[in-house]
């Protein structure tokens, strides 16, 4: 049997230990019992982000977004959908840089949107622009896949 992996719980950030062969059986929390995975991204602030980046086994992929931002807009229906298409494998996050400026700082984001690729709590990839829905899955699947490879 598979080790045991972490799974953060998007209602209530509960840290839930799963089989992996579990994650696609619809999971519920064991503390809140809510769904761990929706199909949509999860809108964080910098205390969640750091929690659901550093205590999720599987990988997370993060929008860095501003309202103010015309393509971070167009972009948004589509990273909605590509949570669709790769949960439960990978959990998806949205980071409001005005909200959150302490993570913009701090991963110098510098242009949006930017969509960053984090495993075991470090950045392995970043994209900066405007994506359609196959392109963001295909782009955080490559680089998923190569990050399990080492």
């Amino acid at each position: 049997m598979s080790e045991a992996i972490h799974v953060v719980c998007p209602q209530c950030d509960a840290v839930n230990r799963l089989a992996p062969a579990r994650l696609r059986d619809a999971p519920v929390c064991g503390k809140c019992a809510q769904a761990l995975f929706s199909g949509r991204p999860l809108d964080v602030d910098s205390a969640r982000f750091t929690r659901h980046v550093a205590r999720n086994d599987i990988p997370v992929l993060v929008d860095f977004w501003a309202d103010w931002c015309g393509p971070c807009k167009m972009m948004a229906p589509h990273f909605a959908q590509a949570a669709m298409q790769l949960e439960p494998a990978v959990r998806l996050l949205k980071v409001d840089t005005e909200r959150s400026q302490d993570l913009s700082a701090r991963f110098g984001i510098r242009s949006i949107p930017t969509i960053a690729l984090f495993q075991g709590g470090s950045e392995i990839a970043r994209q900066a622009g405007a994506m359609g829905a196959s392109d963001i899955v295909a782009w955080a699947q490559s680089h998923a896949r190569q990050a399990q490879r080492g």
